[in-house]
């Protein structure tokens, strides 16, 4: 089913295709600190990435994705709330159409320019389509992006793809990429139990949300905008708003490490 984040095919009607979208650990959620509960025990986590396993980047017409090997434990993360290693498969980004929203969870009412997802899978299982239908399956570092006076140097490896991928279904190749180099200062996190935040929204996800963002600048957000979420040979549709907004939260108890 082709879903999308307009009206006729956006996060509101997902739930008719994919009725998991409806369900009771569904990301992302709101983060208020009234509700989170200090856990002394949570460990702190680690990420040891391999530049060499970065292979292409790409824009599927949702996002723009940096693709990783993880044909074996190569670029991995550990600790924090995890049972034990993870495998890094792709990171991709959401981002608004404007610097004053983007990100998919919401930290006390603030919604960020954008958010980085680095997605992991955990291989216990047998590949990473086994590892999506189990609860432990999947985890998430999560990013804000926060628009500030400068640039993120960093990031500049990434921007200066896009021209290259201008449009859906361009890919270019990557190589020797650490994306450890995005990280904030400080590795202090918020935890909880979700999913996906895109279709079919699987429930099977571990979040570690940073807490600290990210600062990068308006230039940089508005180059993540001049993506088009359309083919080459269609009109040129700006990629923007590919954020879902925030679910119920439900029972479900956000642990931080701080």
């Amino acid at each position: 089913y082709p879903w999308g984040y307009d009206g006729d095919n956006g996060p509101d009607q997902w739930h008719k295709n994919y009725p998991i979208a409806k369900g009771r650990h569904q990301s992302p959620i709101e983060i208020n600190n009234k509700e989170v509960h200090y856990d002394p025990s949570l460990l702190p986590w680690f990420a040891s990435y391999d530049p060499g396993a970065a292979k292409t980047i790409l824009n599927n017409g949702k996002t723009c994705r940096v693709v990783f090997d993880d044909s074996f434990d190569r670029s991995v993360l550990r600790g924090g709330p995890l049972p034990g290693v993870y495998r890094l498969r792709q990171l991709h980004f959401h981002w608004g159409s404007s610097d004053d929203h983007g990100s998919e969870h919401v930290v006390n009412g603030v919604r960020y320019a954008g958010e980085l997802h680095l997605l992991h899978w955990n291989p216990n299982y047998s590949n990473y389509l086994d590892a999506v239908r189990r609860t432990d399956g999947i985890a998430v570092l999560a990013i804000f992006l926060q628009v500030g006076k400068t640039p993120k140097p960093e990031m500049k490896r990434i921007l200066e793809e896009i021209n290259g991928i201008k449009t859906k279904g361009k890919a270019a190749p990557f190589p020797n990429f650490d994306p450890s180099i995005l990280f904030p200062k400080s590795h202090d996190y918020w935890t909880y139990h979700g999913s996906f935040t895109t279709p079919p929204c699987e429930e099977c996800i571990t979040w570690i949300i940073l807490r600290e963002p990210i600062i990068v600048s308006s230039d940089q957000m508005a180059k993540l905008r001049s993506l088009s979420k359309n083919a080459e040979n269609e009109p040129d549709l700006p990629l923007v708003d590919n954020w879902r907004p925030t679910q119920p939260r439900y029972f479900r108890m956000v642990s931080a490490s701080f």
